[in-house]
């Protein structure tokens, strides 16, 4: 897929060391449209969307904040965390405002599998459906997170 000027300086920002210490793209070194596209065929595959896996993850991470840091159970068989570090993190395709180092981790005790986001992640996820790169240290797998969040297609 051919990238565009504006792809181009997003991803720019993504490297290691310019918004964040790690970057968002990992080992990865195919076009964001390439990284974008591909994420895009495996949500569709799934009969989902980008925002049904975002409302999902935001679900669990509201749940979670009534623990104040420590799990909380969510019916019908998971476990969830929040908790948060210092700072905030920006957004690399550069909306306005900066979001906070909040992360949730959910566990799910049915199947023993657990992840862990963070509240830029969803905006991510939700609003240009960008999962990170192979490689990262936060790449979160759409089918991943359709599995162990339990996402299902509307009817």
């Amino acid at each position: 897929m051919k990238q565009s000027p504006e792809l181009q300086k997003i991803q720019e920002a993504m490297r290691p060391g310019r918004l964040t210490k790690t970057g968002f793209l990992g080992s990865d070194s195919r076009p964001l449209a390439d990284i974008l596209a591909e994420d895009e065929a495996t949500v569709a595959r799934l009969g989902l969307t980008h925002a049904a896996i975002a409302t999902r993850m935001a679900y669990f991470r509201e749940k979670g904040e009534a623990g104040l840091g420590l799990a909380v159970d969510v019916p019908p068989h998971f476990e969830v965390r929040v908790d948060g570090v210092r700072g905030r993190l920006p957004c690399p395709f550069a909306h306005p405002g900066l979001y906070p180092k909040i992360f949730c981790q959910v566990h799910n005790q049915k199947t023993g599998e657990t992840v862990t986001y963070s509240d830029l992640q969803i905006h991510l996820i939700g609003d240009h459906g960008f999962y990170e790169g192979r490689g990262s240290p936060y790449r979160l797998e759409p089918e991943t997170l359709v599995q162990v969040l339990e996402i299902t297609p509307e009817e």
